[in-house]
């Protein structure tokens, strides 16, 4: 077992580091890539494609002072309307360069607050996203719910245009943390969210909690997961609160010094790593948990697991489009983001260009990284023989990476005929080991506690 003097001395509860969505990640982004580059990687996609999207609401009718999130208030649905109307014009634009044949596999609609959307403006926006693409077989479409943001009718809007999984945020049951935090959301609204979508026939059901919230601790970490098990997600993220005050001005609300500890953030981790153990839930990646017969269990067993801006994922696929604000795609050939600001981002597409801002074009060494990044991040170990096959290296360059790799961590990871490995009692290093095949400079931007 694996002391905490031991990870000190590696620097794991001072590191600040990325949660490796993307590689590389997004502040290294540049303005080189903007419009018309979007538009000829969307134009270049094979007939036969299938991709993935994401549309991005970025309104929420309250603020919540943890959220570090690209988000705006509003009381009214007059900015959310003339918002969905340029996100429909967006898509019309899509639809014109998108070649014939091109399907879609994922959908995800994120936020923000998808759900403030009123059961109308659901069901226009589904149509348009209808007429835009077509829908494959197996067709994966999830909503990011606020249960405090939902009633019957837009319940109903959801289930009929297609919804098959849902996404919850719970972030803490207890009442105190929760004032703490200002984000108000009792378990009972929460159950009954939960009934209703299931009482509409969404099977599937995801949850994300927090640790490292303030004033929590052991107890107050253990009656919250209990509460979300009795829910029975079939899905949970076990993300840990990023405390950044002079980058997300809200989360000034929030006392620092009711925040844990990085030591006391561990032992919350695996005091709700523990608790989703015994229940039964198996572990994906750093952060994920997920019922044995869900599709994230079997992609992980299958080792197709894959991480992307939402997280862990099975979405295989090679493209991703991002429409709306601060939305990011992914292309085989590079990232493109649109502007971040709701105004610009809504006068650009009104001027009947893509609001692509910023992004990166992959160098042959950023895909090899990638991969790397990937493979510790989704299985803990590295296929020496993948990388030479994909990449075309020699295994002498193969293992020299991964060796270097190794010697920054006093054994605690093993090189062996087969490539890398992360043992068990390891795996609290994993986004550390991760920036170690990294090769931009992070201090260009702040990132979230290593643990």
């Amino acid at each position: 077992m694996i002391g905490k003097t031991q990870l000190s001395a590696l620097g794991l509860f001072q590191a600040k580091l990325p949660r490796y969505t993307s590689y590389p990640t997004a502040p290294h982004f540049s303005e080189t890539v903007q419009a018309e580059q979007f538009t000829s990687w969307v134009s270049s996609l094979p007939e036969d494609r299938t991709i993935s999207l994401y549309l991005h609401i970025p309104f929420c009718r309250r603020l919540c002072w943890f959220c570090a999130c690209r988000t705006q208030g509003t009381k009214t649905d007059a900015p959310v309307r003339a918002y969905l109307d340029v996100l429909k014009s967006e898509l019309g634009m899509l639809k014109k360069i998108l070649p014939e044949g091109v399907r879609l596999s994922r959908l995800h609609w994120g936020g923000g607050t998808p759900t403030l959307l009123s059961a109308s403006m659901i069901e226009e926006l589904s149509t348009k996203i209808r007429e835009t693409l077509a829908f494959a077989p197996d067709m994966e479409f999830s909503v990011e719910i606020d249960p405090n943001e939902i009633d019957a009718p837009r319940l109903d809007a959801l289930a009929a245009a297609g919804m098959n999984r849902a996404s919850i945020g719970v972030q803490d049951f207890d009442p105190f943390i929760q004032e703490t935090i200002g984000r108000l959301q009792s378990y009972e609204i929460t159950r009954d969210a939960v009934e209703a979508l299931r009482a509409r026939g969404i099977k599937s059901l995801n949850a994300d909690i927090l640790y490292g919230l303030p004033h929590q601790n052991g107890k107050r970490i253990t009656e919250s997961v209990q509460k979300l098990l009795s829910l029975s997600p079939d899905r949970v993220a076990l993300y840990g609160y990023a405390h950044v005050p002079w980058m997300a001005k809200r989360q000034q609300l929030i006392p620092s010094d009711a925040i844990p500890t990085p030591e006391e953030r561990l032992d919350l981790f695996k005091t709700a790593r523990q608790l989703f153990a015994w229940d039964g839930y198996d572990e994906i990646g750093i952060d994920h948990f997920a019922v044995p017969d869900d599709s994230l269990s079997k992609a992980k067993a299958s080792g197709t697991l894959r991480r992307n801006f939402q997280g862990y994922t099975d979405d295989t696929a090679e493209t991703l489009i991002g429409l709306g604000a601060s939305s990011i795609s992914r292309f085989p050939q590079g990232y493109a983001q649109n502007t971040s600001a709701t105004s610009a981002y809504m006068k650009a597409i009104r001027d009947g260009s893509f609001a692509t801002a910023r992004g990166h074009v992959f160098s042959d060494d950023d895909l090899l990284r990638a991969r790397l990044i990937e493979a510790v991040m989704c299985d803990f170990k590295v296929s020496a023989e993948e990388i030479t096959r994909q990449f075309g290296l020699s295994r002498k360059a193969v293992f020299e990476l991964l060796h270097k790799t190794a010697s920054e961590f006093d054994g605690l990871i093993q090189v062996n005929d087969d490539g890398l490995y992360i043992p068990y009692d390891s795996r609290a290093l994993t986004r550390m080991i991760a920036r170690s095949f990294d090769a931009y400079d992070l201090s260009r931007a702040g990132h979230s506690p290593a643990i």
